[in-house]
């Protein structure tokens, strides 16, 4: 920012751009009166930046980053050192044992951080590992537990295709026309049928994989769990029973 060297006539203010000798991300653009003495401007300053004003040496620098001079005399006005919009007021801290200095307050690898051995973190309740445990016991699905490649591929035994068969739910009957892996779904076995109405989801094609060719509407991917095959013959939709 240009410093503004046409002061407003009435203006006792000035923005000036301040900076810390320790602190090397911090920088603000601070309105300040002209009228406040140095003191005044340390305090200020303290509560942005933690040095205290004991410690807390003033520099004022142009805007071509030229070092003007010391704020050295604490009872003088700011103005008495002529500073202009966008000039730098640059802080240096004196105490080697600030909060400043260091790094303390930028670089987190310095914190030294909490540990805990193995053996007290399991002694402990209400940990999450506790909370995560029962959920999974409650509900093994809940946390997305892989299943594998294997799963319930024994159910698959007598299931082939061809066979006549009945899904539940809502005993829809069809033909299966798919056993095995599909690796656009879950791991493990399904089972493709082809419904003998319109009630399935698809014409046999999965997320851009082609299981089975059945008619639009009439074809779904199940479990096997879900699917009994046996002497499930084609109803007849006008079917009715005897009253």
């Amino acid at each position: 920012m240009a410093a503004n060297r046409l002061q407003i006539q009435g203006d006792d203010s000035v923005l000036l751009r301040v900076t810390h000798a320790n602190l090397k991300t911090f920088s603000a653009d601070i309105r300040f009166s002209l009228q406040s003495t140095v003191d005044s401007v340390k305090e200020k300053l303290w509560k942005k930046c933690g040095t205290s004003v004991n410690s807390m040496c003033l520099e004022l620098y142009d805007d071509t980053n030229t070092k003007l001079s010391d704020l050295s005399d604490n009872s003088r006005p700011l103005g008495f050192y002529s500073p202009l919009n966008g000039y730098r007021l640059h802080i240096i801290d004196l105490d080697p044992s600030s909060v400043t200095s260091g790094g303390w307050l930028e670089d987190t690898s310095l914190v030294e951080k909490y540990s805990i051995s193995e053996e007290a973190y399991e002694k402990r309740d209400g940990t999450f590992r506790k909370f995560k445990g029962r959920l999974a016991s409650q509900n093994p699905s809940a946390l997305g537990n892989k299943k594998p490649d294997n799963y319930m591929e024994d159910l698959c035994a007598n299931i082939k295709v061809g066979d006549r068969c009945e899904v539940e739910p809502g005993e829809k009957r069809g033909v299966v026309k798919f056993v095995g892996r599909a690796e656009s779904l879950a791991p493990g076995f399904w089972v493709g049928v082809q419904y003998d109405e319109p009630l399935g989801n698809h014409d046999g094609m999965v997320k851009g994989v082609r299981y089975f060719d059945c008619p639009p509407q009439h074809g779904v991917i199940v479990r096997p769990d879900k699917v009994k095959v046996g002497d499930y013959p084609e109803q007849d939709p006008f079917e009715v029973d005897e009253i």
